[in-house]
């Protein structure tokens, strides 16, 4: 056996991963050549995505999770906000006129269509699960004012 052919030997005993395949009477040193090319070719692959900072999509989800949770904690509710503003009025008042002194004070935050229709809707329905309970009375036909606290 010649020089190159050893020394081939040697790399597969070594590294498994290096295949040499001998077709049409090529010599083993061409062999050799293609092959440490593809393994040279396979190693740059591995360290430049090594490089860049892998997430996993769980890890991904988790930070989106955690991001939506801390916003939310900022964010005052329609219902919450309501309240506030029929704390601070004198009588009772539409959805409409809610809404708009919610958005003036910067209370409240929506992009809906129908923002009066939305706390209407949950007013009634508090009203209905709470009963007695519930923070705000339905004083006349589409007017709210706060519920009475017996103490």
């Amino acid at each position: 056996m010649n020089q190159t052919t050893q020394k081939v030997l040697e790399l597969l005993k070594t590294r498994n991963r290096v295949m040499l395949t001998f077709r049409n009477g090529k010599e083993p040193e061409m062999a050799k050549k293609k092959a440490t090319k593809k393994a040279a070719k396979k190693t740059t692959k591995k360290s430049a995505s090594a490089k860049k900072k892998t997430v996993s999509k769980a890890d991904a989800v988790d930070a989106a999770m955690k991001a939506v949770k801390a916003e939310k904690k900022k964010r005052t509710s329609g219902l919450d906000a309501a309240a506030q503003v029929l704390k601070d009025a004198k009588g009772p008042m539409t959805t409409k006129e809610m809404v708009d002194q919610m958005l003036a004070k910067g209370l409240w935050k929506t992009s809906g269509k129908t923002p009066a229709a939305t706390i209407y809707s949950a007013i009634i329905r508090e009203i209905a699960t709470k009963g007695k309970d519930a923070r705000f009375n339905k004083v006349d036909r589409g007017k709210f004012a706060l519920a009475k606290k017996e103490s």
